[in-house]
């Protein structure tokens, strides 16, 4: 059976500042050795760092046909078409190694993938893919289920999509983890999952979060939970986990070596628990989006607030990510507010609006 646990390469063991590549050393050696063999890196990791480590601690020591290497194209290293290339083959350079077996055009959204049309950069990747250099051509993606849709529709040659995915994301307003899902699923392509432990948020669950899993009668860690709910679903390819130490990294493999998907009542317990997160302490909004109609300033209410609840309750560095894309093309930022009140007249939950989106504002701009 296909192992599901794949090596996330962004958060490594460090020691003074660098990769410790003797803890690195052993996380490999161990990874692989129980039947293991996906590694995901990117040249924005560790301020380049990761792509070194992998050179070093990996294809120097192992046969380049026993792992499966995914890196990705991302927008600040390349200005021109031309560009591609040349910073594509200093990755093959960085990371010791003649091809990659996926090559993922990085953080697709209604930001970057203008850049990305504008350079020609599927196409360019495309003709590296003939040359042998890519064996599969994916994206990475963090925006709207419409936005990869469209994505989709306009470069069918897309072969794998990766998104963030977990349990707490799973009906969030912004981050849309289940129907970004869907749409994978509608055009048939095979899904990398990133944060599935939300950068360790479900590893820190509230008190009646922590009951609902203890109740379940394993011994399982909570961390399992969050990665098992991901690989749970159809057409999941690998799940994605970032692993900073060797006791992460035996907890992972252990319960994924023979992995099995969430019962009934498992499943039924993470949602319940993804639900009392997306309720604590944060903006009851029910994402009805009747405010966003009759907002003057394009507004998009809901999407932010799903934000500025996922950066209090779980400290989320993406948050402040999906804020930015959900304030750009025509749509205004918390702050531009005029304070007009339809969007109160209009609101099911009677949420004092204009004083949240000024809360959102502190916190994002």
């Amino acid at each position: 059976m296909e192992k599901k646990l794949g090596f996330g390469c962004m958060r490594l063991p460090m020691k003074n500042g660098d990769v410790d590549y003797d803890e690195f050393n052993k996380m490999i050696d161990y990874y692989i050795d129980q039947g293991f063999n996906y590694f995901d890196t990117a040249h924005g990791y560790l301020g380049g760092k990761s792509e070194i480590a992998i050179r070093e601690c990996l294809s120097k020591r192992y046969p380049r046909e026993s792992f499966i290497l995914t890196n990705k194209l991302t927008k600040p290293y390349f200005n021109t078409q031309e560009e591609i290339k040349v910073f594509f083959e200093q990755q093959l350079e960085w990371c010791g190694v003649e091809y990659f077996d996926y090559y993922l055009m990085h953080a697709q959204d209604r930001n970057t993938y203008p850049h990305f049309q504008k350079t020609n950069a599927y196409e360019e990747c495309l003709k590296l893919k003939k040359e042998g250099k890519i064996k599969h051509l994916g994206i990475s993606f963090h925006d709207s289920s419409q936005m990869l849709e469209q994505i989709l529709t306009e470069h069918p040659e897309v072969e794998i999509v990766q998104i963030q995915f977990n349990y707490a994301d799973y009906e969030s307003s912004s981050v849309q983890s289940r129907k970004v899902y869907e749409v994978c699923r509608k055009f048939n392509k095979p899904i990398l999952v990133m944060e599935p432990v939300k950068g360790g948020g479900l590893v820190n669950l509230p008190e009646d979060g922590k009951k609902l899993i203890d109740d379940l009668n394993g011994s399982l860690s909570y961390a399992s939970y969050a990665i098992r709910f991901a690989a749970s679903f159809d057409g999941m390819y690998k799940v994605l986990s970032g692993m900073s130490s060797f006791e992460q990294l035996k907890d992972n493999v252990d319960y994924m070596k023979d992995f099995k998907p969430l019962n009934d009542n498992e499943m039924k317990a993470v949602l319940e628990i993804g639900e009392i997160l997306r309720n604590i302490g944060g903006i009851p909004c029910t994402a009805c989006r009747y405010c966003i109609e009759g907002c003057p300033m394009k507004i998009l209410i809901p999407d932010l607030f799903s934000c500025l609840n996922s950066k209090k309750q779980f400290k989320d560095w993406n948050a402040g990510y999906y804020y930015n894309v959900y304030t750009t093309n025509g749509h205004g930022k918390a702050s531009d507010c005029i304070k007009c009140g339809k969007c109160e007249k209009i609101c099911p939950q009677h949420l004092e609006i204009r004083e949240l989106l000024t809360k959102v504002s502190e916190a994002f701009e």
